[in-house]
């Protein structure tokens, strides 16, 4: 399936990279040495990493499929048009976070003619076309296959697993982000308001394992059991957890075109298409989720029980449903807190989510172009506190909308990786202004996958976004004497490096008109966020 879109600091310090909106009035306690030095060794390791494997990088050519395309709906196609999953995003021969960064690309039954040219066996395809079958399934971002890992299958360890059924995937994202404008206020870590106002640091390591139950003729059948550990030296950034992030059973019906998943699921990699060019090597969680999260999607950081099914009406055109608890509605920040290993069934004020996407998508082949149309709208049970009388007991309900599009407009290689060229996009979210502080959302996007012949993975993205503030909110903050704003608009531009297999590298320049949430003093009305991000795949 899609991706999700990660940029960091696209709308400023407004959002979190899980997209909740801050909470600038409470003061962070102070990040533990401890966790600095967890920081500071992981940016290290991906640092050297990254140069130990850059004169490799272009020597990688083995494409991988995503693990939704091994499940694509067996239907029939309509004539004229070539063969397409709707699931998968190609991205050339590989491709990545920073809202973060991701790469994919068709499995080969047979190697390449690169492959070919460069001695390699003919079944090194097929051994990661094997491998490929044990990813995850049901997702709409791309994580990298094991052909673009930094350990692939060294030592034959992953084969050693495939025979037993198990298939993993560890990767690890490394942030950093500081305005670089000579007037951003510093202030003390604790009092710091929004991301980059001081510099910035951030790392989050994942563990997924899966293992296949189509041995026992369970269609398409799979476990799936992940870990997510994050560290922050500006808390309500993340804040600190350590607990599970996916606990799942997956398995398929009717000849694939019914999909179920269910057990403890994280919703945002799995609805709305929020990342760039859908590759989770290639860019970091932005705004727009913000609205999803304020609705109470889950996420990678709060995994909740669901249930999600998903039909194919045929290879493009599908539907989509989720009943989920819904995260706490006071925010990401508050579910980590409440519940930081994620186990929990409820939390205080939750209920449920019942949220629904239709979309139609075909994938890039050559003389297609590739297109992803969704729509998506969500109605939640929790307890609100109505912003417009804040201090009434909670009972109001919630809910929100996203429409979104994506489109390639040209092809660099139609006849080779016809993935590689350029899109546009947009998205547009909504929110009732009495639950929640952002009623809309903005986003205008222009990329380009594998633009160069030199650099085939690499993606480059320009991104305009326009976050609007609850009225009531700010009618709120004006009542209180404050400067207020009505909405942050933000322009970013980011460049993702593909350096060898397994590794990217996000630099990033945001641009932002009001970093904060609807209060601001004049010494923080802007900030030019400079951003570096690594994201290593094993």
């Amino acid at each position: 399936m899609r991706v999700k879109r990660n940029r960091i600091g696209r709308v400023g310090a407004q959002v979190t990279r899980c997209g909740q909106v801050k909470a600038f009035g409470d003061a962070p306690e102070l990040f533990p040495k401890q966790g600095r030095r967890v920081v500071a060794l992981s940016l290290a390791v991906s640092l050297i990493s990254s140069m130990a494997l850059a004169q490799s990088a272009r020597s990688s050519s083995i494409k991988s499929d995503t693990p939704d395309a091994t499940v694509k709906p067996k239907l029939p196609k309509k004539k004229g048009r070539p063969p397409n999953s709707g699931k998968a995003a190609e991205i050339g021969s590989g491709s990545v976070p920073g809202r973060s960064a991701l790469a994919q690309a068709p499995a080969l039954p047979h190697a390449s003619r690169a492959d070919i040219a460069a001695g390699k066996p003919q079944d090194e395809a097929s051994k990661f076309a094997r491998f490929n079958k044990l990813r995850e399934r049901g997702l709409e971002i791309n994580i990298p296959g094991p052909a673009d890992t930094v350990d692939q299958d060294k030592g034959g360890f992953r084969s050693a697993l495939a025979d037993l059924g198990i298939g993993y995937v560890a990767w690890t994202q490394n942030s950093y982000v500081q305005n670089v404008l000579p007037n951003a206020a510093r202030s003390t870590i604790a009092n710091q308001l929004y991301n980059g106002q001081n510099p910035t640091f951030n790392s989050v390591n994942y563990v997924m394992v899966t293992y296949d139950l189509t041995r026992y003729g369970i269609p398409d059948g799979q476990i799936i059991a992940g870990m997510e550990q994050q560290s922050w030296t500006w808390q309500p950034g993340g804040p600190d957890r350590l607990g599970i992030n996916t606990l799942a059973y997956y398995q398929t019906f009717f000849d694939r075109a019914l999909e179920l998943k269910v057990g403890y699921l994280r919703n945002s990699h799995e609805f709305a298409g929020t990342l760039v060019g859908g590759n989770a090597g290639a860019s970091v969680f932005g705004p727009s989720s913000n609205v999803l999260y304020q609705g109470g999607m889950s996420s990678n950081a709060t995994p909740t029980p669901a249930i999600n099914l998903r039909y194919n009406f045929d290879s493009q055109l599908y539907t989509k449903l989720s009943v989920q608890r819904s995260i706490s509605p006071d925010g990401v920040a508050t579910e980590v807190n409440q519940n930081p290993a994620g186990l929990n069934w409820t939390t205080p004020n939750t209920g449920i989510l019942t949220l629904d996407e239709t979309g139609y998508q075909t994938k890039a082949a050559p003389g297609v172009l590739d297109t992803w149309l969704r729509a998506g709208i969500g109605y939640n049970t929790a307890h609100y506190t109505n912003l417009a009388f804040p201090k009434q007991p909670r009972g109001d309900e919630n809910n929100f909308y996203y429409v979104a599009a994506d489109r390639q407009l040209w092809q660099v290689a139609p006849q080779g990786a016809a993935s590689r060229g350029i899109y546009g996009g947009f998205s547009v979210m909504g929110a009732p202004p009495d639950q929640n502080k952002v009623a809309q959302y903005y986003e205008a996007r222009l990329y380009a996958k594998g633009l160069f012949d030199s650099r085939p993975s690499d993606q480059i993205s320009v991104v305009a976004t326009d976050t609007v503030w609850s009225n009531i909110a700010v009618q709120n903050a004006l009542a209180a004497k404050n400067l207020v704003h009505n909405d942050s608009k933000a322009i970013s531009g980011t460049y993702t490096a593909h350096l060898a297999p397994g590794v990217y590298l996000n630099l990033g320049l945001t641009y932002i008109n009001n970093p904060t949430t609807i209060t601001y003093t004049p010494q923080i009305g802007h900030a030019l966020n400079f951003s570096a991000s690594t994201s290593i795949f094993f």
